[in-house]
């Protein structure tokens, strides 16, 4: 609902502007925003389009970053920057006055942790600010102290126009999505309004349900008194350092990582997926629980996560990984 409730605000912002003729929206190959009908649209995935037709019309697609000259790199790569100009190419294609938002999750999470080059998220917002578009960073996997920052956004320095949250915003104890928007696109839509009239028509069956803006208020205070940002930041280097002592086995084919978030990505055995989806089986039975994507499988262990906890989760993957 987030990442619908983006796509609407950028639609609405514009045309408050006089440019309705802005409908159009960029993402990327890769790409992960939610199983509703714009999230699909947006969707880079195969899997969670195939089986749904065209979608919405009007979404061009950059390319994915994971270039095969970065594998094992930890945090951002040197390769790479260069695809931002894939929006460029869009604009001398469509017309800038013809593209509303692009969409980016600064690392993209259920694809496999995908970390963005150095410089790319940087181009990527010359690029929107050149021509008016909007830039959407969709946080909800990345956000809430995943990369040692409240967002992503702070820690790769750059400031989209619009952010779309979740999962951490109630450390998934009830269900709550969230979208922040500038000051510039909210005065720009509310002064556009009639006097008197709903400024934004929009709205969902259990919007601001106060059980969910409880937890969410709860789960924001643990993290500022408990430090659960600066702890994630603290562990990292342990927990890439565990991670990276696993590129010796000989099923690893590329490692990735920020912050607590990481992916193992396999050489494919069988079908495409089927080696990650065996590594997902037999980690559960060894005691591990983790989501794979394809051959790559994402780790992301809490915020809450000790040394010893990390020794655990390493032990594990290397048993199970050997054994495959």
């Amino acid at each position: 609902e987030a990442v619908d409730t983006a796509m609407k605000v950028a639609l609405a912002y514009h045309q408050a502007r006089g440019q309705g003729g802005r409908n159009m929206f960029v993402s990327r190959e890769r790409a992960y925003h939610g199983v509703n009908f714009g999230g699909v649209a947006l969707s880079g995935i195969v899997n969670n389009r195939r089986k749904f037709g065209p979608t919405l019309p009007g979404v061009a697609f950059m390319r994915h970053t994971h270039l095969k000259e970065n594998y094992f790199t930890r945090g951002e790569a040197a390769q790479g920057a260069e695809l931002a100009d894939d929006l460029q190419r869009f604009v001398a294609l469509y017309g800038a006055e013809n593209i509303a938002a692009c969409f980016v999750e600064p690392i993209a999470g259920s694809t496999g942790c995908l970390v963005p080059p150095k410089g790319y998220l940087q181009r990527v917002r010359d690029i929107c600010d050149q021509h008016g578009i909007l830039l959407v960073f969709d946080e909800v996997i990345c956000g809430f102290g995943r990369t040692g920052k409240a967002f992503a956004a702070q820690s790769f320095g750059v400031t989209p126009d619009v952010m779309t949250m979740a999962k951490g915003l109630t450390n998934g104890a009830q269900p709550m999505g969230a979208v922040a928007i500038s000051e510039r696109i909210h005065d720009t839509i509310v002064a556009a309004a009639q006097e008197g009239a709903i400024e934004f028509f929009h709205g969902y069956t259990y919007s601001g349900h106060p059980a969910s803006c409880a937890a969410g208020l709860a789960a924001l205070d643990i993290y500022r008194n408990e430090g659960l940002f600066e702890r994630g930041a603290a562990l990292s280097p342990y927990f890439l350092d565990g991670l990276w002592s696993l590129k010796d086995l000989p099923a690893v084919a590329d490692l990735r990582g920020y912050g607590m978030l990481a992916a193992i990505e396999l050489h494919p055995a069988g079908g495409p997926g089927a080696r990650g989806h065996l590594l997902q089986k037999k980690l559960f039975d060894n005691g591990l629980h983790l989501k794979t994507t394809g051959d790559s499988a994402i780790v992301a262990p809490p915020l809450i996560a000790e040394k010893q906890h990390v020794d655990r989760i390493v032990e594990c993957l290397r048993k199970t990984l050997a054994g495959i």
